[in-house]
Order: structure tokens, then C-alpha cells, then sequence
């Protein structure tokens, strides 16, 4: 597993507001101006060999706690006194907080998406 920095966590997140916004301009044009496409091969608009979403958020929450099982090692490393590098434990507690606060704001999003869905009318 490859550890997820702060910049990557970043990018990430302006990935999914780009993603959000194109979204949100593409919900407020009319449906006469969208372009009509048909896939043969997937009915349901998934690509053929593309991720699902649980994959997909399975993947990420085992990378979240890949980075607090790190986390949990480099301060009880340095707690040990086995290592000095006071920088290197922060800057991994630092990165297991951020991606367990995306991890949090992710939940939080798909709850509310969840009971907005919910609270449609039929």
C-alpha cells in the first residue's frame, strides 16, 4: 500500500468539488440539451471494468486504516524511545487525522444524500 500524503488528500478532495460543480451545472441545464448516448454493452451506465463503488470505498477506508495502523506503530515507536525523529511520528499523525477527518465528511455526505433520497416524494 502506498501512504497517502496531505497533498493527495487535497487533490482528492478538489477532484471531487471540480466533480461536484460539473454536476451541479450539468442538474441545472434542461434535459433537451443533453446528449443522447446509448451503451450496448452496460444498461446501467457502469464501464465495463471499471471499479464498483463498494470496491471503490472498501479501497479507501483500508487505506485510512493503513495509515492509523501506521500511525498507532510510529508513536508507540517513539514512546519506546526506538526512534528521535519527532517530525516523522507527526507528520504521520497528522496524516492518519486527516484521512480519518475525510473518512468523516464522506460518512457525513452520504448520510445526508441517504435522507435526502429518503425524504423524496413518490
Amino acid at each position: 500500500m502506498t501512504s497517502v500524503g496531505a497533498a493527495d488528500v487535497m487533490a482528492i478532495r478538489n477532484a471531487v468539488l471540480q466533480r461536484n460543480a460539473a454536476l451541479r451545472d450539468a442538474a441545472a441545464r434542461p434535459l433537451a440539451n443533453t446528449v443522447q448516448t446509448t451503451d450496448t454493452a452496460r444498461v446501467d451506465g457502469v464501464a465495463a471494468g471499471s471499479p464498483s463503488f463498494a470496491t471503490t470505498f472498501q479501497n479507501a477506508l483500508q487505506q485510512v486504516n493503513t495509515l492509523q495502523e501506521q500511525e498507532d506503530v510510529a508513536t508507540e515507536a517513539y514512546e519506546r524511545g526506538e526512534t528521535t525523529d519527532i517530525a516523522s511520528v507527526v507528520l504521520m499523525q497528522q496524516r492518519a487525522s486527516i484521512s480519518f477527518e475525510a473518512t468523516l465528511q464522506v460518512r457525513n455526505k452520504l448520510l445526508s444524500a441517504y435522507k435526502d433520497i429518503m425524504n423524496m416524494p413518490v
